[in-house]
Formats: C-alpha cells, structure tokens, sequence
C-alpha cells in the first residue's frame, strides 16, 4: 500500500445551498502521522456538530476509531461527547444519533438481503450509489482522488435522502405515540414500544401494571410429562398449484354448479352488506340497486350453465385488512379477559342467563418428553444426591439444592434427556391438542380501546394522505412551486403517520407472547391464529368451487377466477357525498361470509360506570380487500414429486412491473450476484409469448443462453466478470462478448 495512502484521510460531506439543494463536499487531508488525521476528524466532527446526528451502520465502524483514538491517547467520549452502551450502541447527551440501518431493519419491510445501504437506496429511493471495486481503490488513491471522492460522497448523499424522505418523518412521528426519547424509538423493538405505549393507557385507564411474565421450569403436563416447549399453531400458509398464469393466456376452470346456486340465493344480501356495512350508505338512497342485482345474476346463470370451461383468468389477491388487530376488536381479546371457571365463579357478573363468557378454541401444541412422573421424580431423587462444581474457581462443591432454580432445571433437562434417549430411543413427543379458553366480555376495555384507536386513527391518516396526493398532483398540474412543496410535506407528513401507528398496530399480537412481557397471554395469540386460519380457509373452500385458488397467505388468498366472473359494479346513490361507489363482488361475497361465520353477538359495552350497566350488540370490523387484477403470476414447481414451493412466487402489474416478489435469491444477502442477475431476466421472459408454450420457449431461451455461459469451456478474464456484474447498464450485452477472451 502507498504510503501516501497509509496516512490520508477523506472527509466527505453534505450541505445544502440557498435554493435549498443539496451539495456534496469533500475535503481531503494528507498527513504524515495517524495521531494527526485523528485529530482533524475530531475537529471536523466539533465544527458540523449539532443536535442530531444520522448515519448508517456507524456502531460497526466506530470501535475502530475509537480504538484507534485510544492508541493516541484521545479518549473519544471527551472529546466529541459519543460514548458506548451497555447495547454496544454509541450515543451522546447532547445530540440524537439516528442510525438509518435500524430503521430499515425493523419497519422498512425489506427482505433480510436488501438492508445494505446501497439496496436500500435503490429499493426505496430509485437510487444507485457509485460502487468501485475494491481492488482499485488503492489506485485510484493516488491516481483518481477525484472518483474516490466520488464513491465516499454518494453513500452520504444517499444516507441523507433516505433519512429525510423515511427516517426522519417516521421516527418523529412515532415519538407522537410512544412516550420515549428518539434514540430508544429508533433502537428498540416494536413489542418493546408496544409495551411502553400499553403502560401509559393503563395509567390513564387507574389499572395496575402486571408484574412481568416470568418463566416456569420443567412444567408438567396434566399426565406427569415434561413439558420442553408449548406453543399455539400459527396461521395457515399453503401452496396449491405451481406454474404460469396469465391474463391473457386462457386456462382450464372445473366449476361446481352448486356453489353459483349458493351465490344466487344471496346476490341481494351480499350487495346490502356491501353497500350498509362498508359504504355506510342506507339502501333507500341506492338508485341502481335492482339492476346491479339483475347483472350480477346473468353473469352467474351464464357461469352456472357452463362450469367447465376454458377462458383468460382474473387474477386476484383477496386479502383481510388488518386481519389480526380487527380479530381482536371483533371478539373483545385481551390478555386479561383470558379467565378460567374459578376467575367467573367468584364474578359478580356470573348469574343465570348471563351471555359475558365468550367460548373460542385455539390449537395448542407442546414438545413432551416421554418419560413418566415417576421416572422423571426419579432422577430428580439422583441428583439430590450428586455434587456439582463450585459457582468460583477453587470452591466446595456444590450440592442440588444449592444450585438456583435455572441451573437445577438444566441439569434434570439434561438427565431426563439423556436417559429418554436410551430408554425410549428418543427425546421429544409432539402433542396437539385442540383447546377451548372463556373470554369475558365486561373486563375493563383500555387494551381493546387502545388497539382500536390506533385502528381509527391510522384509516383517518390513510385518508388524508390520499387526499394531499390528490392536491399534489393537482398543483403540478397547475405549476404553483410553493403549493406544490407544501402539498409534498403534508403527503410525506400523513405517509409518515399512518406507517407509525401501522408498525405499532401490528405489534399488539406479537406482544402478548413476547417473553418477559407485562401482558402475556399464550392463549389470545393462538386464538387470533386459530380464527384467522379458519377465515382463509373458509375462503378457499368458496373460492376452490368457483375459480382455482393458487396460494394461501396467513391472511389472504391468490386465486384466478373465470374473466366472466361478476367483478366491479358501479353503486349510484342520491348521497350528496358518496354519489357513486364501486364494490368489488368478489370481496363482497366473501364478506358477507365472514359476517355469519364469525360475528361476535356477545360484545358488550360499559354505557353506565356508576350501575356498571352494560349493552350486548353484535360486532364484526374483518373484511376482505381485493387486490388486482394482475397480468401473471409464477409459481414455481418443487424438485420433489407431490410437494409445492411456499411463499415463492413473483406477480407482475398489468404494466409489466414486479408487483411482489418472494422468495426468490434475487432478494437474499449472501447469494451469487450472477444467479441474481439471472433471475431477473428470466422473469422478464416470462411475459414473452401468447400461449403457454411461447412462454416456456422463451424461459428455455434464457436459460440455454446461461447453461452455454456456464459450460463454456473458454476462460473468463475475472477483471471483466467482475465488472460485468457490478454494472447494471452492461447487464443488457452479451455477457460472452464482455468477459470472454480470445486466449
């Protein structure tokens, strides 16, 4: 290495001019001694100091300088104020240290692969930060200053845009919410922001915080074995069918004619629902009601008399909105409504004809070892009678009894492990059992209250933001500078809010089983599962006797239905604010389903604190969301006969953009980026063709070009390879005649 290099420093930087844009900077220092250049970092840190400080992925790289700093004799927190937690992270009195890296990791929603800073820039912000190979940075130290100034200055204009475009908003609006310090709501964890945010709705509610959940060792199950873990079964998530379905390229649909008898006998019910319950517009100022009703018909007398067919699909994706928090509000759950026969026995609410105990199964599941209590107290007896090695070196052993509690119970695992091993020839037992829990529907409300608020208030954001990016758009067409700035603040101001109380929305199931936590309760959260399992697969039962559904989500369901299906209809009313709406049939359909099959009739409300009178109605905020229709979707197949892929697939937009992607390479850190590359241009051939077999021809296509790449027997200059991969503008050229020799 130069030894120029050795003793340099580039400082970059970025400032912004009067007209508001934002300049890059950078100053390069040359010194001839380590202890010097740290001294100038010191200084530039203390001139552009202020109350915030943003970075990404600063508590990796800053051991290193304050170590460095330490050899010189600076010690780091005297003299710019940073200094490292008890978390390993750096933070100062005087100013916020806003990492982005957290940000992305927690509530971007970015695949595990894409939480470096140059893929989060180009996935959030359409941006590609300059990348040099790192072997010619040493070159272009002293060769091209300039260009290695370059690259250090792009990844800060890149921290910069994605901190003030998402961090920043986001974060400040959290802070909002959550009663904590900005470096605590960017570092800490959603259960933990959850629970911060519950403890101050119980203050306000006068309940007493719960003492948080501790854990209990080597429980025993109600027929003497050993319980190693217990747990509830999740959501359901299935792949059905694999392959390439296009809406322009037909497909074969078996219909049941039962099922559009089903549909027919309820046309008029579910557009009521629809139009009452969703629209909230009354049925008498419905203008067009019995002629929807009559169209709607004839598309499925027309479906019903011929039900094997072959015809272009409608691809959806029906999916629940906010399935899990809306299950909660529906059924009344919270951790502290969970009560068993001696909680209700001893209620004063507990009297004849008395309907506040709501009854829900979940599916419990536990890992049991298959020894017997006996077998079990047994080794319990062995080790009492056994020393253990001493807490300090040089010690007296240590007898059973004065080992704390933690350390007895790895010890008895570890027995009764060893000897299930030899006696049963295995060690775990998995049990699932079918379980019913009381829910009391006259507990205090502050958990329910709180869920719901956030609910109402992120829809009442949601719709706001849609109604700013409608003035937006009108003031760029109009050319008012000013409006349209101030339109984009409050865009990004409301964008900013709804994902703050979405993030902390999503949390409220989560928490209930987060260990440690103040309100745990194992029994709601596989409740919530249980019944949203029961919601999508009640869905594909539908859906498999009208259409083919393809995969099911944990809250949703992809599908393709006959392009003849009833699909949006136009509702005119005499509403002077809703004239006219459009319902999606497929979502209502399955709506009005979801009202008979999962209402709750049993919700009760306090309407008098003094008589503690409360009011019984019925309840039910789960309803289906239809997204698409889409252009195609790829299903990949399994290498094994009789399995499917799941959650993998890619959807494109009728426009031809990726619409979602998942579990493909393409997003995962650590993959080849040639195998990256070559993912992408196969799903690009994918909407090649006009039949299925254009389709596949032009997949084989691809895919010959690569096997001839990959089997090639001429040699390949790495220096060009190299280059090839790490610039997408060459991806388009024959990568045969960049990185081939001639030799």
């Amino acid at each position: 290495m130069p030894r120029r290099l050795k003793h340099s420093l580039c400082y970059p930087g970025i400032r912004k001019d009067a007209g508001g844009r934002v300049k890059g900077c950078s100053r390069h220092f040359t010194s001839k001694f380590h202890s010097q250049r740290t001294n100038i970092s010191k200084q530039e840190l203390r001139t552009k100091a202020g109350s915030l400080s943003v970075a990404y992925e600063l508590d990796v790289s800053v051991p290193f300088v304050e170590t460095r700093a330490a050899h010189h004799g600076l010690v780091m927190h005297q003299e710019i104020g940073f200094q490292k937690d008890n978390q390993g992270e750096y933070k100062a009195s005087q100013a916020i240290h806003m990492d982005c890296l957290r940000w992305v990791k927690r509530d971007s929603y970015l695949p595990v692969g894409s939480h470096n800073l140059k893929a989060a820039a180009k996935a959030k912000l359409s941006y590609d930060p300059v990348e040099l190979d790192p072997e010619e940075m040493c070159r272009m130290a002293t060769e091209e200053p300039q260009t290695l100034a370059t690259y250090s200055v792009s990844d800060a204009v890149a921290t910069y845009y994605l901190y003030m475009k998402y961090v920043h908003p986001f974060i400040f609006a959290l802070c909002t919410i959550i009663p904590m310090e900005p470096d605590e709501v960017l570092r800490k964890g959603s259960g933990t922001l959850c629970e911060a945010l519950l403890m101050v709705q119980a203050f306000h509610a006068n309940i007493v915080f719960p003492n948080k959940q501790e854990q209990v060792f080597n429980k025993l199950t109600d027929d003497g074995h050993v319980l190693d873990s217990e747990t509830y079964v999740g959501g359901h998530v299935e792949a059905l069918e694999s392959g390439v379905f296009r809406s322009d390229i037909p497909c074969r649909f078996k219909m049941n004619p039962a099922a559009f008898d089903f549909l027919l006998q309820r046309v008029e019910r579910t557009l009521r629902h629809a139009i009452e319950e969703e629209e909230k517009i009354p049925l008498e100022q419905i203008t067009n009601f019995n002629e929807v009703c009559d169209e709607i018909k004839r598309k499925l007398i027309s479906l019903k008399e011929v039900p094997n067919r072959i015809e272009c699909p409608l691809i959806y994706h029906l999916d629940v909105g906010a399935m899990y928090p809306n299950i909660i509000l529906t059924n009344r759950l919270q951790p502290s409504a969970m009560v068993d026969e001696a909680t209700c026995a001893a209620c004063d609410f507990n009297k004849p004809g008395a309907n506040c105990q709501r009854r829900m199964a979940w599916q419990w599941r536990g890992e049991i070892m298959p020894a017997s209590r006996s077998e079990f107290h047994r080794i319990q007896q062995q080790l009492e009678s056994e020393k253990f090695p001493p807490l300090f070196p040089n010690g007296h052993p240590r007898a059973f009894h004065e080992l704390n509690r933690e350390e007895q119970a790895r010890h008895e695992k570890k027995r009764l492990g060893d000897y299930c091993r030899k006696a049963y020839k295995k060690v775990h037992l998995t049990r699932l059992e079918e379980r019913v829990t009381t829910i009391c529907q006259r507990e205090n409300s502050f958990y329910v209250d709180t869920v719901r608020a956030f609910r109402d208030r992120r829809y009442e954001f949601k719709g706001l933001h849609k109604v700013w990016k409608k003035k937006l758009s009108a003031a760029q067409e109009s050319g008012d500078a000013a409006e349209v700035k101030r339109c984009k603040n409050m865009e990004i101001l409301y964008e900013s809010l709804q994902l703050a109380h979405k993030c902390i929305l999503n949390s409220f199931y989560g928490y209930v089983m987060r260990k440690g936590s103040r309100w745990y309760s194992m029994e709601m959260a596989g409740i919530v599962c249980h019944t949203g399992a029961n919601i999508i697969t009640q869905a594909r039962e539908l859906i498999e006797q009208i259409g083919r559904p393809l995969e099911l989500d944990t809250d949703g369901i992809w599908c393709v239905l006959p392009n003849t299906f009833p699909e949006n209809f136009v509702i005119k009313s005499s509403n002077e604010k809703k004239p006219k709406v459009t319902i999606s049939y497929p979502g209502a359909m399955l709506n009005i389903m979801v009202k008979e099959g999962f209402t709750n009739h049993q919700y009760q409300e306090l309407v008098d604190p003094a008589s503690l009178t409360y009011e019984t109605r019925a309840e039910n905020s789960i309803f289906f969301e239809v997204d698409g229709p889409y252009l195609a979707m790829i299903l990949p197949a399994s290498k094994e006969e009789g399995k499917k892929l799941k959650k993998r697939y890619a959807v494109f937009n009728e426009d031809g953009s990726l619409a979602e992607l998942k579990g493909f390479e393409v997003k995962r850190r650590g993959e080849l980026q040639l195998i990256k590359i070559f993912q992408s241009s196969v799903f690009e051939a994918f909407l090649k063709g006009t039949t299925l077999e254009e389709v596949y021809a032009s997949v084989a296509k691809v895919a010959d070009y690569w096997l001839d790449v990959l089997y090639s027997k001429v040699g390949v200059k790495k220096h060009f390879l190299r280059k090839w991969l790490k610039m997408p503008s060459l991806h388009d050229l024959d990568i045969r005649s960049v990185c081939l020799s001639s030799a």
